[in-house]
């Protein structure tokens, strides 16, 4: 049997540490701020969950706003800010196809947050 070390791909350490790893520098907590900022809101927090719940597989999923508006009772322009405000941040994008604007969530962002925020494990825990 090899005792080969493998690499994981696909999280970006070096950019944000975990909570409990090490402390952030000021150009870590200035990014991870901009991201807590935005999702400080419970609409934006709502808004991010339900993209972000349509990326299963491999394909990016992406929300028309025609479905995210009815699920608040705010007008759309409401809506367009919040959703303007959760694409300043860096957590998401659109396109405009038509008359109607889709959203995804930015590749590797919610992977970065929970990379953050996950505890580390005492040597020898379980899963």
């Amino acid at each position: 049997m090899s005792k080969q070390e493998l690499e994981v791909i696909g999280q970006d350490s070096a950019c944000c540490p975990g909570l409990g790893a090490a402390p952030l520098d000021e150009e870590q907590a200035a990014e991870l701020a901009k991201f807590f900022k935005a999702l400080g809101d419970p609409v934006r927090l709502r808004l991010l969950s339900m993209i972000a719940s349509r990326g299963g597989g491999s394909e990016r999923g992406e929300v028309c706003v025609c479905e995210l508006t009815p699920a608040f009772d705010l007008s759309q322009p409401t809506i367009s800010h919040h959703l303007k405000l959760l694409r300043q941040a860096g957590l998401i994008d659109c396109e405009r196809r038509g008359t109607w604007v889709y959203y995804w969530v930015l590749p590797g962002v919610l992977d970065r947050l929970a990379g953050f925020l996950a505890a580390p494990r005492p040597a020898g825990a379980g899963a």
